[in-house]
């Protein structure tokens, strides 16, 4: 006699997880990595020539803590990018903060 099948069950719906190399993080991404989640400050910067990718962040559950965190250039992250409402997009894009990048991906575009 076989065995009854058993049903798997469903598995719990996650977000879809978005990898991409340091250097186009941007201002309000958030990092997830094996010390938790972190928000972007400021723009990532290169050194070591371009080999070595600093990004400065804080905790997203305490801002108080503040880092700087450093990958290899070819690494990829693992980021949340937040929804931006459409009311905030216009003062964000006169900051230079959310307005495309022709260096940048356009696939990363939030709407």
């Amino acid at each position: 006699m076989s065995k009854p099948k058993r049903e798997k069950k469903p598995e719990p719906l996650k977000e879809p997880e978005l990898r991409v190399l340091p250097t186009q993080l941007r201002i309000g991404d958030r990092i997830v990595d094996e010390s938790g989640e972190w928000e972007v400050l400021a723009r990532p910067y290169t050194t070591g020539g371009g080999k070595i990718v600093n990004v400065r962040v804080h905790r997203a559950d305490n801002p108080n803590v503040m880092a700087i965190r450093v990958w290899g250039a070819h690494e990829r992250v693992s980021v949340n990018v937040p929804a931006v409402p459409r009311s905030q997009r216009a003062r964000l894009c006169e900051q230079d903060l959310l307005c495309p990048d022709p260096a940048r991906p356009s696939k990363r575009e939030t709407d």
